[in-house]
This record gives C-alpha cells, structure tokens and sequence, in this order.
C-alpha cells in the first residue's frame, strides 16, 4: 500500500524516513556523506539529526551535478510539502521537456539518497537547513533568481493597502488579509486571468517586469514612481518590501517565465568532444618518450642537489632565487620546475635534512628509486602524483595573509586536487583511443558536475540589495536593463568566478598539463599506461591506425562516454600503476653501453646510458647539452674529478676504449696523461695546513705568484709550505692557479675524493590533505550500519515499567532503576534467556542506551550478548543506571 493510499503510513520526519530504509539504503548514505559516520551516529534519530547540520548539508549540495542542483533549488521555492508534479512544472515548465522529465527521476532518487529530500512523491520535503540555504531572501537572493512569494513580500503591508491593491487587480474584496493575499496569489498563478491582466498594462511596464524576470528581482523606485511602476504597484505585481526598494513576487515571475525555476535546465551532461585524433601507436610511443623524459628530469635535479640543495627558508620552502637558479640547471620555465621539484618531494626523494643550517636534499629512498626499473621509477612518480594534494600551479600566488607561496613551503594543499586529476584522467578514457579532448568542452562537463560555490557560507550578510536591478533610476529615466550577479551566486547557480576562475578549472588545466609532462598522455590523448594507471578499460572500439590528414583533424562523429572507472582504493591503485608499469616499460628506450669519442674533446651519447657508463662519464666529463644525444666535453678539471675519485690514468684510458665505439681520440689520449702528471705532484694535509714538493722550484713559483697572498703561506722547509688557510681552501685557491694539487692524509697518504652523495635521514613523503572524511571502506560501513540499527533498537524498543517507575518512559531517556532491581531483573535475564534494555555509562562518562541478551551476572559484572555492538561484552554493573524489560 502506497502513502497516498495510506497517509498515516508516511513518514513525519527524515528520522522515520531513514528507519524505513534498508540496509543497503544507509549504507549509501553513509558512503555518499561520509561526515555522518565520524564518530558512529548512536542511532538513527542521531543521524537524522547530524544530516540536517548546516556543515554537513553545505557539503552535500557542493557535491551535487547542475541539474540535481537545480532540483534541489526548485524545491526550495516550491510549497513545502510538494509533489512530484510541482517540482516536475517548476523544471520543465508550461510546456513540458522530455529530456528533464527523464533526468528528474534520477536526481530526485539522488537527493533522496543523501537525504537531503525525504517524504512520498505527494510530499517532497527538502531538509530545513537546505531549504534555509537555497530559498530566496532580500539578504540571499535564490540562485533561481525568483523572490519571496506574494504572502511573504506583503507581511508588512497594512490590511487597508492589501485591499486596495485586491480591488484594482479585478479581485472582490476579502473580510481578512490572509485571504486577500491568497486571493491575490491564486490571480497570479492562474494563466488565463494572469495573461487578461498583463494584456492591460502599458509597454513601458512589461518592459521593467521583463527586466526583473529572471532575477535579481529586487529594484530601486523613488518616492513618487513613474506611471508604469504605479500601474505595477497598484496591481501588486510589484510589491514593496522597504523604503525604496519593490520586488518582483514569485508567483508572478514563475508565471512570466511559464512556469520554469531556472532559465535553462541542464538534464543532460555537456559531453567531452574530442578536439584530435591520433594513431593510437604514435600516443604510446610520445607519451613513453615524455615519461623517460620526466625520470631524467628528477634524476638530474636530485643529482645537482648531492652535496645539499638549497637552504630552507625560515617560513619553508625554496626561495625565488633558488627556484630560478633550478630553473636555468634544468633549462625549464620556473613554473615547471616547481612541478618537477614538488613531484620529488611527494614522492618521498627530496626533503629537508633538519640541520640546524637547514637545506634539501634527496632522501635514502632516491638511492633505493634509482635502482628500480624504469617502469617501476614511473610507477612510483606517477602514483604520488595522483594522490597529492599539493599544487605546484600556485607557486608565486599571494595566500590570505598576501604571503607570496613558495615552492616546497606552505600553504600549496588543495584538497580538492586528487579528484580532479582523477575525474580528468576518467573523461580523457571516455574518449576513443588515440583523442585528444577539446578543453572547453571538458571543462563544461567538470563545472556540470561539480558546479562552483553555489550556496551561501553564511556569516555578515552583505547589504540587503547589493547591486540589485534598478526599476526605475533616481533621476526618473527609463534605464538600461542591467543584470547583476549578486555575490556568491550567478544565474542558474553558476558561481560569478568563471571558468578561468573557478579552483576546479585551473585543477584541471593543470592535470591536462601534468599528465603531459610525466607521460600519462601523449599529444593530448590518454596513452594506454595511463590507461590501466587509473584501471579503466581498454576502449571497445580501437581507433584505426591510419594517420589523420592533419593534427587538428576532428572526429567525425559524436561517440557515447565509456562509464568512469571507479575510484581506486589504495591496495587496488598498487595494483594499477604496477600494471601501467609493464606496458610502459617495453616503450621505453633500452640504456646503451657506449658512447661515440669526438676529436675535439667530446663524446656523444646517442642515446640514454647504462647507469654504471652515466655515472662515470659524468664525472669524467662534464654535460655540454642534452636532448636526443647527449654531448659531454672533456676539461682538465673533469678529469682532475675522476683522478680525485681515485681513477688513475690507465683506468681512465681503458675505461674510454672499452666503451667508445670510436677510436680514443689523441687530443683526449694527451689531456688525460697531462692532467695525470701533474695531478699530486703537489701535497696538501693539515697543519692547518701545508703543502709539500719534491721540487722546490715549484714551490718558489707558488711563492712568487701573487694571487697566492691571501692563502698565508710560508716556507717551512725546501719542500713544505704551511698555510693560516684550511686544507679545502688551500687547494681551491691552489687550482685557481693552475696547479693540480693532491689532498693526503695524516700517514701521507693520497686521499681519495669519491663522489658520494649527502643524504639526509629517513623521511616519509608528506600526506595528503583530505577533503573532509574519507570514504569507509564496506567492512566499516557493514559495522556502522548494525550499530545504528541497533543503537535505533535500543532507543526505540518499548519496554516495561519496573518497580513502579517509568524506566525510561520519555524517548531517549536512560532507564532509571535501583540497584537491587537492576541485579534481580539481570538475573531473572539469564534464566529466561530474555533481552533487556539497560542505559550504561562508560569510563568517560558517556552516556548510551543498549539491548543486550544476559548470559551470566558474577562478581559484580554481567556478561551478555551486546546487539548493539554485535559481539559478546562485560559491563560493570556499577556503570549500568538501570534496566527494563522489553514489551512482547
């Protein structure tokens, strides 16, 4: 039996609408509002309660589409309670819209189910608080841009006025107020008589009704209105609401748009086109050069950092100074360079050291990155990139304090960052394989999800009629018809922040530009590695493999959008970028195992370098420039470099002829002997230090050179010269003279300068900053569904009197009853094998009310089946305040 057919059967509150659900029911409230299950709502007059805070419900209509939006707003300026086919006029209109009446089902199911709307389908009744939020008021104009309705407006109105405007409508006169207004409404909802009225007005006043229509319908009148505006007063088609200022009533703007809430109803999603197509081959292959692109990039950014980055600001962060000197290191713009450096930093390779003299540098775990395959280095870049929160896009923007951001610092969490990477990876797989997106189209289709700000915060209001429509301008003229926004809103709730503006957009601008830069697409379109990062499906449908006749060639049919890939949880995202790894890894190009020696002093490495090769050549050589073939020139101080690493000369000239695929040219044979003969033919220890030669004369010759005056030496013996300077800036100042100088040690010994790199300790990557509470997984929804239920059992159960008291009579009152009552009736419990509910306070001091099954009662604790919880507990028999048996 229906509610229709039965009324006394409807619920009367969202409480009782949520203990008619079922259990599957609930638990896609709670997975849709995760907020509602932190902490656990004890039953559900609780949840009920907690689902019509203002903080929560703000957070369900931000996560609503346009049209469910739209719903929600029709039912805020529909009577409450209404019926489906109220709210199905106020989106359709007059004249009806198949595409809405489809889509209405869906959205109404949607708000349902959040209950945000609850009651019959011939009793729809929004929430109190979303109803506060979205209804119309002079402080908070409607996002539908209708006004107060005719009662409203004229509460203020004197009776005698109310009469008068009855009697010129045409209407017979009332003995009260209330019917007059009623009356009046009825004349304005009604098509027919409303059009006779209108057919009567001057030009000139359905001129200044057209400009109110559609909202803000609040403007500004003198004290002695023109004709057209009288006409419109006398009529109560405009009504006054304060000194100056008319509005434009609901049931009048409702009829003047035939019927509609909104200007224009959004059932439909705007679908993403697809701006290019590309071979699907020519995808893989651009976006597999990008990500072995983006693992070279991180890898030289951590290198240049080995010794120890840059210093840490006192606020945090890397300093613009230090931000631009990356920049020009990895011949990068200095935006993506802050991309670059907060990847690593994400990804748990770069952080700061903590020193009292603070700087970055890269983590034990770049050493272990380094050592993966390239598939897996990916892998672990791009998984850290999904689930970041931080926003390298506004680095150099002003904070809420006018505190510049800085790359590495704070303030760069935007919560909303993960999603929006997601959600655009999802649209770019609805595509066919192998398209590029058009950007606009899929930025309509983000704000159609996700429309901006379109509820109120609260707080100051503005002033009551901020930048509202002039009805008539002070000096008596006609005026323009000029549309407002009113702040926070715009028409059909659209935020007035643009698409340029909106967080979202720009979120998303950045992830199309990421995606690109770490190799998840290529050419625009989603590679098939990015494919199974995010665990979409492989198109059902390949796109051919002939080439398009141009790059900008568009599709030549619209496609169906394939469904999204659902949202990964994180054992299942390990899964997916593993994944991802093995189809990127056969793309990417295999590391070589020579190089090609020029003649002047250089060597080319056509392609990228086993590591083992690349570690040494870089320090042999220094890199000249980079791209497809990497060039590096031979210097004198570069091969004092691997000398210092404790490479001799035989090492080096073997190590060239076992990896060149040229002859070792003989300029490069000559530089390496000649830098090897004179490299520690000079000694520098501590004394603070010294320097020792056999040769004498060459110590003379240091002696005479005047740049040697700022290193404080002086003879101590025909072969040894003490220094005031320390050993490292005695032999810097020493090769800025052209000497080749040695460190040794104390026992004389060469000391080997090896290239290790500074680490700092152990650190984990920084977690992201959620978006409100996270989604509970089914286990925990399984369990916080019975603990309602029976949390609900226990507050609602009827139960008996004991000992002439009524133990818990008023709802939600613990049960009252004596110590020896409590023991007896505990007891009586056990042997009957009956249920009882008892209230119980814990060590805490919170209070519950709980339905358990007695199984034993001994030394001062009574052990029972807890329904509440679902599992067997002990309770002291001091914290329990009482017991009632429950009714047959």
């Amino acid at each position: 039996m229906s509610t229709e057919e039965n009324p006394a059967a409807a619920p009367r509150s969202l409480a009782e609408a949520l203990r008619g659900r079922d259990d599957v029911s609930l638990a896609a409230l709670l997975r849709s509002r995760p907020d509602l299950i932190t902490p656990v709502p004890t039953d559900l007059t609780q949840l009920a309660t907690r689902a019509g805070t203002r903080a929560s419900v703000m957070r369900a209509l931000e996560r609503l589409d346009r049209f469910t939006l739209q719903a929600a707003q029709a039912l805020a300026v529909a009577s409450d309670p209404a019926t489906y086919g109220e709210l199905l006029g106020l989106m359709a209109g007059d004249d009806g819209d198949p595409a809405v009446s489809a889509a209405l089902p869906h959205a109404l199911g949607t708000l349902r189910e959040q209950a945000l709307v609850w009651g019959g389908e011939d009793r729809l009744r929004l929430v109190r608080t979303a109803r506060e939020l979205l209804a119309p008021s002079p402080q908070h104009p409607s996002p539908t841009g209708l006004g107060p309705t005719v009662r409203e407006a004229a509460a203020g109105m004197s009776p005698g006025r109310i009469q008068e405007i009855v009697a010129t409508a045409g209407l017979p006169s009332t003995h009260d107020s209330v019917s007059a207004l009623e009356a009046l409404a009825g004349l304005f909802s009604d098509p027919e008589r409303m059009s006779a009225l209108l057919d009567q007005a001057p030009s000139e006043s359905v001129e200044v009704l057209e400009r109110l229509v559609w909202g803000p319908p609040y403007g500004q009148v003198t004290a002695d209105p023109a004709p057209r505006l009288r006409w419109l007063l006398d009529r109560g088609l405009l009504l006054p609401t304060a000194p100056g200022t008319v509005v434009l009533p609901r049931e009048v703007a409702l009829r003047l748009r035939a019927g509609r809430a909104h200007r224009t109803t959004e059932p439909v999603p705007p679908a993403v086109e697809a701006a290019a197509a590309h071979p699907p081959r020519i995808v893989d292959a651009t976006a597999a050069g990008q990500a072995y692109t983006a693992l070279a990039t991180v890898e030289e950014l951590l290198k240049d950092w080995h010794e120890g980055g840059p210093a840490v600001l006192r606020a945090g962060g890397l300093s613009v100074r230090d931000l631009k000197r990356t920049a020009v290191a990895l011949d990068v713009p200095e935006p993506v360079a802050a991309f670059w450096v907060e990847l690593a930093y994400a990804a748990g390779l770069l952080a700061s050291d903590g020193e009292a003299d603070e700087r970055y540098a890269a983590t034990p775990a770049y050493d272990e990155w380094l050592e993966r395959p390239a598939g897996e280095r990916w892998a672990r870049l791009v998984t850290a990139w999904l689930a970041a929160t931080r926003t390298p896009g506004v680095v150099g923007e002003r904070d809420a304090k006018d505190r510049t951001l800085s790359a590495l610092g704070p303030g760069l969490d935007r919560s909303a960052a993960p999603e929006v990477r997601h959600r655009v990876l999802a649209l770019l797989a609805g595509l066919p394989e192998g398209a590029a997106p058009d950007g606009e189209s899929l930025l309509a289709r983000l704000r159609w999800e996700r429309p901006p700000r379109v509820v109120r915060t609260g707080g100051g209001a503005p002033s009551p009629y901020a930048r509202r429509t002039p009805a008539q301008p002070a000096e008596g003229g006609r005026g323009a018809a000029a549309r407002a926004e009113t702040p926070g809103y715009a028409e059909d709730g659209r935020s007035g922040a643009g698409g340029e503006d909106d967080p979202r957009s720009r979120l998303a601008r950045w992830t199309l530009a990421e995606a690109e830069m770490l190799g998840v697409t290529g050419r625009g379109a989603l590679s098939t590695h990015g494919r199974a990062l995010i665990g979409a499906p492989a198109p059902r449908h390949a796109e051919a493999e002939a080439e398009p006749t141009g790059p900008g060639d568009k599709l030549p049919v619209h496609h169906r959008q394939a469904p999204a890939p659902p949202v990964l949880s994180p054992a299942e995202q390990a899964t997916a970028a593993a994944a991802a790894a093995r189809l990127l890894e056969p793309l990417l190009p295999e590391p070589l195992d020579h190089v090609l020696l020029q003649a002047d002093l250089t060597a080319v490495a056509p392609g990228p370098l086993q590591r083992p090769l690349a570690d040494m050549l870089g320090v042999l050589a220094d890199v000249e420039s980079k791209g497809g073939a990497t060039v590096y020139r031979f210097t004198p101080g570069s091969v004092r470099r691997a000398l210092d690493a404790g490479r001799s000369a035989a090492d080096l000239h073997a190590f060239l002829a076992a990896h060149s695929r040229t002859p070792v040219p003989q300029p490069l044979a000559y530089l390496i002997d000649d830098v090897a003969r004179r490299h520690g033919h000079l000694r520098v220890g501590a004394a603070s230090s010294y320097v020792r030669c056999d040769d004498d004369a060459v110590l003379n010759e240091i002696l005479a050179d005047k740049r040697a005056a700022g290193l404080g030496l002086r003879r101590l013996a025909p072969t040894v010269l003490a220094a005031r300077t320390d050993p490292a800036a005695l032999l810097e100042g020493l090769r800025a003279m052209g000497f080749a100088p040695a460190a040794e040690s104390a026992e004389g010994d060469v000391l080997i300068a090896r290239a290790d790199a500074y680490r700092t300790p152990p650190r984990t990557p920084p977690a992201p900053v959620p978006d409100g509470p996270p989604v509970p997984d089914d286990t925990l929804l399984a369990a916080a569904v019975r603990a309602v239920r029976a949390g609900d059992l226990a507050s609602t159960a009827p139960r008996r009197p004991v000992g002439g008291e009524a133990a818990g009579s008023a709802p939600g009152e613990l049960p009252r009853t004596s110590a020896a009552d409590t023991l007896a009736t505990l007891q009586a419990a056990v042997l009957t094998n009956d249920t009882v509910w008892i209230g119980y306070v814990n060590a805490e001091g919170a209070a519950s009310q709980r339905v358990i099954a007695p199984i034993r009662v001994e030394g001062g604790f009574v052990t029972a089946y807890d329904h509440t919880a679902d599992e067997v507990r002990t309770y002291p028999l001091h914290r329990i305040t009482g017991v009632a048996e429950l009714a047959d």
